[in-house]
């Protein structure tokens, strides 16, 4: 692995960190969540336009620049310093792989260039509150949380040649404004029990959308509802939509890893500033030894969680390269917690070392920690991801000679009931 930056990446990051810096100020950034959107559409055109940044990871056979998770992650890492909300993780990190990975010829052609131009916006929708099974981050996806033939999820069945839909999801990140939406249906019944992948365009018939009041703004999240809905399906239908879910989810996860790490950086830098600047007894609180230790902690946090993401964004490109291990798959999910959990630390903090005004609305600091707490409601607690890594990786699997010791355990076990059953049939007789 080479850890060092190309010069391509540095300017990516460079000529991001200028437009964020000029554009997306905290009160930028509380005015863009207030409109119907959620977010700045001049933002996004500018990113799009300027800087190519939705087609990033697409190949440039889809209008896209060709680039991988790394150069993506390394954007998104720089949206997150000033929390911008943007429609990047729903259509460019969730919506558009699965597209580009299942899609026809025909679907790829007709969406993935305008998702790379900027002009169409996608959200993956999935039912209920699964989205963080479903990418088979916190737990195997191939269960039955699309409904599995019950009532409930989102059904999918065949009528006059044409795909309907009925269902709703409650967790999908940007659908309120979404152009088009991939929704995950189960169908087949329990005869053939299967998630599929359909296309639904905004203003489909039937169709319900409503922006939910969330615990971070920043990241805006609808309901939709499915009431007999057209859809498209995704594909032909024969593809492992598990798998690719999961390989989604992967990359997903090492993104909003990266983006959490960008969050984490800022409010630990602002935190300085202000420690800096504040005097308690004649002098600054910054140069009081618990004060410095504090965040001395949350530094060497941050510091780990950013070799976490940028492992996970050199794993995931060197899969997608066709020369990455298991590990690849299993970088993802791991680098999330970190980044969570540093993201979370340094808010907390944040708030703590601001006093008073850390919590209150004026103050951006609230921001930083309710980020870190709706992804985990988004993409699963730290616990559980970790959890599911150490799962994957098999450290709850047995050794051979752990196996070997256990299979004599059990035989002896076995034996010695075998000759009890027979004394006992024998004082019985």
């Amino acid at each position: 692995m080479d850890a060092a930056f190309s010069a391509e990446q540095g300017e990516i990051r460079r000529t991001l960190r200028e437009v964020i810096s000029k554009r997306c100020g905290p009160d930028e950034v509380r005015a863009a969540v207030r409109t119907p959107d959620g977010h700045d559409t001049a933002l996004w055109t500018a990113l799009a336009e300027k800087l190519g940044l939705p087609g990033l990871a697409l190949p440039e056979a889809c209008g896209g620049v060709g680039c991988t998770a790394a150069e993506l992650a390394l954007g998104v890492e720089e949206l997150g310093r000033a929390l911008a909300p943007t429609p990047l993780l729903a259509t460019a990190v969730l919506a558009a792989p699965l597209i580009l990975a299942l899609g026809t010829a025909e679907q790829r052609a007709a969406h993935l260039p305008r998702i790379a131009a900027g002009e169409l916006t996608a959200a993956l929708a999935v039912p209920g509150t699964a989205l963080a099974t479903a990418l088979g981050l916190t737990g195997d996806n191939r269960g039955d949380w699309a409904g599995g033939g019950r009532a409930g999820g989102v059904q999918a069945r065949p009528v006059d040649g044409a795909w309907r839909l009925y269902g709703q999801a409650e967790q999908v990140v940007d659908g309120h404004s979404a152009g088009l939406l991939v929704v995950a249906a189960h169908t087949g019944g329990f005869a053939r029990s299967r998630t599929l992948l359909f296309l639904v365009r905004e203003g489909a018939p039937g169709m319900v959308r409503a922006r939910q009041t969330s615990l971070d703004e920043t990241r805006t999240q609808a309901r939709v509802e499915l009431r007999d809905v057209d859809a498209e399906l995704l594909g032909d239908g024969d593809a492992d939509v598990p798998a690719a879910l999961a390989a989604v989810g992967d990359v997903a996860a090492t993104v909003v890893a990266a983006e959490a790490v960008g969050a984490a950086e800022r409010a630990l830098e602002r935190t300085v500033e202000y420690v800096q600047q504040r005097e308690q007894f004649g002098r600054a609180i910054g140069s009081f030894q618990a004060v410095k230790h504090r965040l001395a902690d949350v530094y060497v946090q941050v510091q780990a969680a950013r070799s976490a993401a940028y492992y996970a964004a050199w794993a995931a490109g060197a899969e997608a390269a066709g020369f990455g291990g298991q590990g690849a798959e299993r970088a993802g999910g791991l680098a999330l917690a970190q980044g969570l959990d540093a993201l979370r630390t340094a808010a907390s903090e944040a708030v703590q070392l601001h006093g008073g005004i850390g919590f209150t609305w004026e103050h951006e600091a609230h921001l930083y920690f309710k980020r870190a707490s709706g992804d985990e409601l988004l993409f699963g607690p730290v616990h559980r991801l970790r959890a599911r890594a150490a799962e994957r990786a098999g450290l709850f699997e047995p050794t051979q000679a752990e196996a070997e010791a256990q299979g004599e355990a059990e035989a002896q076990v076995e034996s010695e009931a075998q000759v009890e059953a027979e004394v006992e049939a024998g004082e019985v007789g």
